[in-house]
């Protein structure tokens, strides 16, 4: 998906699925997430994960300054204050997460359509990370 585009989708309202009347829980985030590559369900922090190659990519948060029914999402800092600009009602961080790489979601707040969108930032994110360090480790070994 062009950037451009997959930059409204997810922060624009209406025709774009956000405020959808379908609510998303996480079986609905591992159906989506899962049909990417490399996606796997796991844990982290004890709390269900999905991760790609052991990082995780999202999870349901467990540190009590999250709100109940929430997600947390790996995304660049970069797009996470994007998000939180656009969309505060849907996108948030709190105090413990703000030093992370992580945006919350409210999931009843995000249609199909819009998470998988996020979910794939997530991946990009992710994966392109995972590649960086392991090019790094191979320099080391040099």
């Amino acid at each position: 998906m062009d950037l451009c585009l997959r930059r409204k989708t997810l922060t624009a309202g209406g025709t774009f699925g956000l405020m959808a009347k379908t609510k998303s829980d996480f079986e609905s985030v591992c159906k989506i997430g899962l049909a990417l590559p490399g996606v796997e369900k796991g844990t982290a922090y004890g709390s269900p994960a999905l991760k790609v190659r052991g990082q995780m990519m999202t999870c349901i948060p467990i540190n009590r300054s999250a709100e109940p029914g929430s997600l947390a999402v790996r995304v660049d800092i970069a797009d996470r204050a994007e998000l939180l600009a656009a969309q505060p009602d849907i996108y948030y961080v709190t105090d413990h997460y703000m030093a992370h790489d992580t945006v919350l979601v409210r999931l009843s707040r995000i249609g199909p359509d819009v998470l998988r969108d996020l979910l794939g930032m997530a991946h990009k994110y992710v994966t392109s990370k995972s590649r960086s360090r392991s090019a790094a480790a191979k320099r080391r070994k040099r």
